[in-house]
């Protein structure tokens, strides 16, 4: 379904009153995900899928990025020039699974009305479907992924800050304004069916009695393991920083920082960008972000790759979102929903030790 610019204009507020601006392009409602448990999203702009398990078995044909498929099962397979050895098994047929993100599609009700915090009215929204499309409410566009993005989406798993609550006149339907603390400035219009709102339990503290917590960072075995005292009591798959670039050629400045560090700020949600164009990156709604180097090194949720155990940020050390939000809740300093927000100084919170095994 979509909305002519006429219907836009229509749109009411119900929290703080003002005018909508029309968007770039027309909104479009939630499209009829598959209705399967686990479901599988195209991160890339295009994919092969095969016959088998295999990558150098017959090629069925492509799909597109942000197809959306029932997610039958991983498997073990064979592809000879990558260091993952996964595929996903579709109705379409096997997918190198590092370039499927693992989504589900749980739609919510919306709020009725925003709770009043100290940022003002607004809450932390996390999103629950495979993916929404933005309307931009203020163009023109500031941030460099969405002048390059037509179709500008949030995807599932991101988390942002919704400031307003916005209604269609003849639908019903509401909507969610996006405005990101740390971007550049945009702000979006969202379905509200696409997000739940997180509570103070999504943030509560993972045995806070515990003082002696440290997390190890491996970048050879592209590992984390957290540990309390001499037991390991977490472990996961990583992605550290790449050694080359998409180009093969050796980029030093890429690697994550070995020794050990301080974590020295938290924060629920960061716009990150850096970098130059072509080896750059600008990404928004970055969830569960853990900072532990002065130049903006991080743990943090990954919602654009699936290759975890394969060198590949910038830097940071890239996770599954429920491994970065378990590592948030778990390590000092501890983050209140409100303002979601924490910085320490020396000596720190619980250190992180990067090494090479």
């Amino acid at each position: 379904m979509r909305f002519s610019r006429r219907d836009v204009l229509k749109l009411g507020l119900i929290s703080i009153g003002s005018s909508v601006v029309p968007s770039l392009q027309p909104p479009r409602l939630l499209p009829a995900f598959p209705d399967y448990k686990a479901l599988g999203r195209i991160s890339v702009q295009q994919v092969n899928f095969y016959a088998r398990p295999d990558a150098t078995s017959p090629r069925i044909g492509l799909l597109p990025k942000d197809h959306v498929f029932p997610w039958l099962r991983e498997v073990s397979g064979y592809h000879p020039y990558r260091i993952t050895q996964r595929f996903v098994e579709s109705p379409e047929g096997f997918i190198w699974s590092g370039n499927v993100q693992r989504v589900e599609n749980h739609p919510n009700e919306g709020q009725d009305e925003l709770p009043s915090t100290t940022l003002g009215e607004g809450m932390w929204v996390e999103v629950t479907v495979p993916y929404v499309d933005l309307i931009l409410d203020n163009p023109p566009a500031r941030s460099p992924w969405l002048k390059e993005n037509p179709t500008p989406r949030l995807y599932y798993s991101q988390v942002l800050w919704a400031d307003r609550i916005v209604v269609d006149t003849d639908s019903g339907t509401r909507f969610y304004r996006i405005n990101e603390r740390f971007g550049y400035g945009d702000i979006f219009l969202a379905e509200a069916s696409a997000f739940r709102p997180l509570t103070a339990s999504d943030l509560a503290p993972i045995s806070p009695e515990v003082d002696d917590k440290r997390i190890v960072v491996d970048v050879t075995r592209q590992s984390l393991s957290c540990f309390e005292g001499s037991r390991e009591v977490y472990y996961c798959r990583v992605s550290t920083g790449a050694k080359f670039d998409s180009s093969g050629n050796p980029v030093k400045e890429w690697a994550t920082p070995l020794g050990p560090h301080p974590i020295w700020r938290k924060v629920i949600s960061l716009h990150m960008s850096g970098g130059t164009t072509g080896g750059g990156y600008d990404l928004p709604g970055i969830a569960w972000t853990t900072l532990f180097v002065g130049n903006g090194v991080a743990i943090h949720a990954t919602f654009w790759h699936n290759n975890f155990g394969v060198a590949m940020s910038h830097g940071c050390v890239n996770s599954l979102p429920q491994d970065a939000q378990w590592i948030f809740r778990w390590t000092t300093p501890y983050v209140e929903y409100d303002p979601g927000d924490v910085t320490i100084s020396m000596p720190g919170g619980t250190w992180v030790e990067v090494v090479e095994s």
